[in-house]
């Protein structure tokens, strides 16, 4: 099967209150073991890559080089999104989508109101018409994200109006509004704007984006998806069940030098992790009835 848009799939997911994981691709055994856990579990799948990521995984074309080999490897059938996420600038956002990427995230959060709406209505635009989705953003995330710091003191929540203003101003097919969510691992309980997320999915009707999806509360995910988030993005769990594995099997096989010998391991920790967010979310057997 061929790699997808992701408006469909996030449509459905909104229609029928469920959540498709977007999983950061980081590499080889991360994009294998994703793969393989979204096809067992019968679930659409949004592969995220940030800017950060290209060069160390070989540039925009060996990345989807990859996605597409392996996909025909495994026989993959459910429906497959490759998103660029955290795309900084107009121009990474059309070397992505002319390589094969079938989704990007324009995040111009940390201009002006105004600023972030025209590059984000440029995005769109150009976007649009080479069949590609587009995601933005509004407030500033909180944390790290590979190598993009928010300090707490610049995150804000999102403001409705302004969301609203941005979606119709830019024709976005999905909004990630900032909410109290961060990237990386959490320092104490977080604290989701639940209302002000039920106001912005009424008020603008589009799929909302939950950025920071590791380490939440599953009852916080599940009101989260309720209130019209079906996009959830998750990565630090993952790499910390693959750091964990590498380094537990290399504590007990001090002696281990093929890196299949750890890395295998590793893989396994990363779909079984992939598996458990899938079906938190509720996706797992939703594959069927997408658009090709």
């Amino acid at each position: 099967m061929a790699l997808v848009s992701m408006k469909d799939m996030l449509h459905k997911a909104l229609e029928e209150q469920y959540a498709v994981g977007q999983f950061n691709l980081n590499n080889l055994e991360f994009t294998q073991a994703i793969l393989q856990a979204a096809q067992e579990e019968k679930a659409p799948v949004i592969l995220g890559v940030t800017e950060p990521y290209i060069p160390y995984m070989g540039g925009l074309p060996c990345i989807v080089g990859m996605v597409n080999a392996l996909m025909e490897h495994y026989g993959i059938t459910v429906p497959v999104a490759l998103h660029l996420d955290h795309g900084t600038t107009y121009e990474v956002c059309v070397r992505a989508i002319h390589a094969g990427f079938t989704s990007v995230m324009i995040d111009a959060s940390h201009h002006t109101l105004e600023a972030n709406i025209e590059v984000t209505q440029r995005v769109t635009q150009m976007a649009h018409v080479l069949g590609a989705t587009v995601e933005a953003e509004l407030g500033r995330i909180t944390g790290r994200e590979d190598d993009l710091v928010v300090d707490e003191a610049e995150g804000m929540y999102a403001v409705p109006e302004d969301c609203v203003k941005l979606v119709y101003e830019t024709g976005i097919d999905c909004l990630a509004p900032a909410l109290g969510s961060v990237h990386g691992p959490y320092r104490g309980q977080p604290k989701l704007g639940f209302d002000r997320m039920g106001e912005i999915q009424r008020l603008t009707g589009l799929p909302l984006v939950l950025h920071g999806g590791s380490g939440l509360p599953e009852s916080e995910i599940r009101q989260a998806i309720a209130l019209g988030t079906c996009k959830i993005n998750v990565n630090t769990d993952n790499q910390s069940a693959c750091t964990a594995a590498i380094r537990s099997y290399l504590q007990e096989h001090p002696e281990a030098y093929d890196p299949r010998n750890y890395l295998i391991p590793a893989r396994e920790a990363i779909k079984a992790s992939v598996k458990a967010k899938i079906r938190l979310f509720g996706s797992d057997g939703k594959a069927g009835g997408h658009a090709q």
